[in-house]
């Protein structure tokens, strides 16, 4: 396996999903703003969108692979009896769980957005939606169960592109936004629904390769899938801690108006550099630790965990530097548009500026996290994560009444900082990894080319200071003119400085 070609596959489909969410976004902003149709939106998409997140994105991975790949050693009638309990299990867990909460949907919203219930119409149309949305999370979960059998065969590519099925829907719909008016937010959320169920047929076209799923009620339920099972809902929380800090940052918004919206559009910038500087490696590195681990390779232990950490520091500290540097012109342009005034603007960028902060924070969170889930461990990020979500909810709760919502990110990237060093301390005293000089090396390097391309950065912004004003309909064309130029910048000055080699492109883990 190579690390930088699998980065790049998945990279790559991550990258076209996550453009196409930004222009998703962008007709969401002209057409909703930030107003209490949006808000109402956006609490039933964030209750999905997290669920996705949390499953698609590596934490059912973390559980599933290690151990289906133990599974995989044993034979491939073991592999797919085992990966056939864990299907219609899940199956059915999900049935249940979804006929609840559609049962009791208004006493659900009531949880996930407190603050709405003293504006009865923006509750009740959040019920509505959220309605709408819920039973996107039995397919979205179903899809990762498929992903994780590709991923665990070094398979990445059709699971990185399913993501973007969602988005193309949703285009599709938000194209007839000034013809469907009020009832856009309607569409949208049914756009949600069958999105998630394209994703699973779309994802078993893939996996009938490796596995072919068969529907049964009458399981049995052996010692391996108990194991499993248990592993399941820490790893769930543990690698999915950052989402579930935004979502506990969304429930606490909801007391103020449009915050939920600011939150959410901020959240979609960072996200799009978490997805590839932390989410694409953790899921990329985690087959082959797992396999590494169980036959006691300790070079090549090493050798992966160095270059995922080193790989993850140059890709998300230029990302870093230029979202601090460039974060109002970043919102502006994007979204800056239609409904979307200058309030939100002003609130979005500030929100964006300090989840920035934290963002090197969520990408080692999910990578020291695989390196501990593929030693068949999901109890300690467990434990991290719990900790971390509850700093989070103390440091939110305590201020928002002096800060509003912008201590909802603050706390966010404070929280994560401290889960990430909680992780390195442990893996430290485990033994079970250590930076190699020659990664220390790597990150100067790095650091000089980030700082070469934030200075770059910061001029571009300066001459280009009014074709990127607020008032100008044609900004992206020029932010996207000075992203790609201050890309070329850091990659020449890290070719110069050798924070990175083109052979790095060759090596195989």
């Amino acid at each position: 396996m190579n690390i930088i070609k699998s980065t790049g596959t998945f990279s790559f489909y991550t990258l076209i999903s996550r453009i196409l969410g930004y222009f998703r976004d962008i007709l969401i902003a002209i057409f909703l703003g930030s107003g209490p149709l949006a808000d109402a939106f956006f609490v039933a998409f964030r209750i999905p969108n997290t669920f996705r997140r949390l499953f698609g994105e590596g934490s059912f991975n973390a559980a599933f692979v290690p151990s289906y790949s133990k599974e995989l050693t044993k034979g491939k009638k073991k592999s797919e009896l085992f990966a056939n309990k864990i299907f219609n299990l899940l199956t059915i867990s999900l049935l249940v769980l979804v006929i609840i909460v559609e049962l009791f949907m208004p006493l659900f919203v009531s949880l996930i957005a407190p603050g709405f219930k003293s504006d009865p119409a923006k509750f009740l149309l959040a019920t509505q939606l959220t309605k709408i949305t819920f039973p996107f999370i039995f397919f979205i979960s179903l899809a990762s169960f498929f992903s994780a059998i590709l991923n665990s065969h070094n398979k990445f590519a059709a699971a990185s592109a399913a993501p973007i099925i969602l988005n193309i829907l949703m285009i599709s719909i938000l194209i007839y936004g000034k013809i469907l008016g009020e009832k856009l937010v309607i569409y949208l959320s049914y756009g949600v629904s069958i999105a998630g169920f394209i994703q699973a047929v779309f994802l078993i076209i893939f996996v009938k390769k490796f596995f072919k799923p068969k529907i049964s009620f009458t399981i049995n339920i052996t010692r391996e899938i108990k194991i499993f099972f248990k592993k399941l809902m820490p790893s769930i929380f543990s690698s999915g801690v950052t989402q579930i800090n935004i979502l506990v940052g969304t429930i606490i918004a909801s007391f103020q108006a449009s915050a939920v919206s600011y939150i959410y559009y901020a959240d979609r910038i960072y996200q799009i550099n978490l997805a590839i500087a932390g989410i694409a490696i953790g899921i990329i590195i985690l087959p082959k630790l797992s396999k590494y681990i169980q036959q006691k390779k300790i070079l090549e232990i090493k050798k992966i965990q160095n270059k995922s950490i080193e790989l993850s520091i140059f890709l998300s500290l230029p990302a870093t530097l230029g979202l601090i540097i460039a974060n109002e012109e970043i919102v502006s342009s994007l979204f800056g548009y239609g409904s979307f005034d200058q309030t939100s603007l002003k609130n979005s960028s500030k929100a964006l500026f300090y989840f920035s902060l934290g963002l090197p924070a969520f990408s080692f969170i999910k990578i020291f996290s695989s390196f501990i889930f593929a030693r068949d461990n999901t109890k300690i990020p467990f434990y991290f994560s719990t900790i971390s979500v509850l700093l989070n909810i103390m440091i939110s709760v305590s201020f928002f009444k002096n800060l509003g919502f912008i201590i909802i990110p603050i706390a966010t990237s404070i929280s994560s900082w401290i889960n990430a060093l909680l992780l390195y301390v442990f893996l430290h005293n485990e033994n079970y990894f250590k930076f190699s000089k020659k990664l220390f090396f790597q990150i100067t390097r790095i650091l000089v080319s980030a700082i070469l391309m934030s200075v770059f950065l910061y001029n571009l912004l300066y001459y280009f200071d009014s074709q990127l004003s607020f008032e100008n309909n044609y900004k992206v064309i020029y932010l996207l003119f000075i992203i790609v130029l201050s890309i070329l910048i850091y990659f020449f000055a890290s070719l110069f400085t050798k924070a990175f080699k083109i052979n790095d492109i060759k090596i195989k883990y």
